[in-house]
């Protein structure tokens, strides 16, 4: 297992089922404020393979992210959060770089997210894309799932309540 530090002494690591109550915390605040979307708990265990987490030197969960993946080559950046106190600290950066390390580690070329920190995910090499990320026979697969995050992704119109204003953001990555 990998780990990282920043300059703030945050250990990433991937996430346990003993974190779900953790990362549920963080990630409230957001939700309320429709940052990002909710979740029941039980999607959280259900993808906590997904997640990697962010620990400062006591312990505490200061930050969480996860790596969701859509198709051979194509995968998405989902619920990076980082606590109010650790803003500017270089967590969310962390966590990013990690995602995208198993990223390429899984075989991926592409990340995408959806997000309303366009100014963060630019500095890290992502840009504003188009809807088409996919091609017409992938689309007609995808829009089969029952996954949330694959109908936002796709645009469909049950989740448009949750994604105006946000952007779409991609990324090609070196392997």
């Amino acid at each position: 297992m990998s780990s990282s530090k920043t300059q703030s002494a945050v250990t990433v690591r991937r996430a346990r089922t003993s974190d779900v109550p953790r990362i549920q915390e963080l990630v409230e605040p957001l939700v309320q404020r429709r940052i990002l979307l909710g979740k029941d708990a039980v999607v959280f265990y259900e993808a906590v393979q997904e997640f990697r987490v962010a620990e400062d030197g006591e312990g505490n969960l200061v930050g969480c992210g996860a790596l969701h993946v859509f198709w051979e080559d194509l995968g998405e950046v989902r619920t990076l959060a980082v606590h109010d106190d650790w803003l500017g600290r270089g967590v969310g950066r962390a966590l990013l770089a990690q995602i995208e390390t198993d990223a390429v580690d899984l075989g991926l070329s592409r990340l995408f997210c959806l997000t309303f920190e366009v100014p963060f995910f630019e500095r890290n090499g992502y840009t504003a894309s188009p809807l088409a990320l996919v091609e017409p026979e992938v689309y007609a697969e995808l829009v089969r799932s029952p996954d949330e995050g694959v109908a936002e992704f796709l645009d469909l119109a049950r989740v448009k309540p949750n994604t105006l204003g946000n952007t779409r953001m991609l990324k090609h990555l070196e392997r």
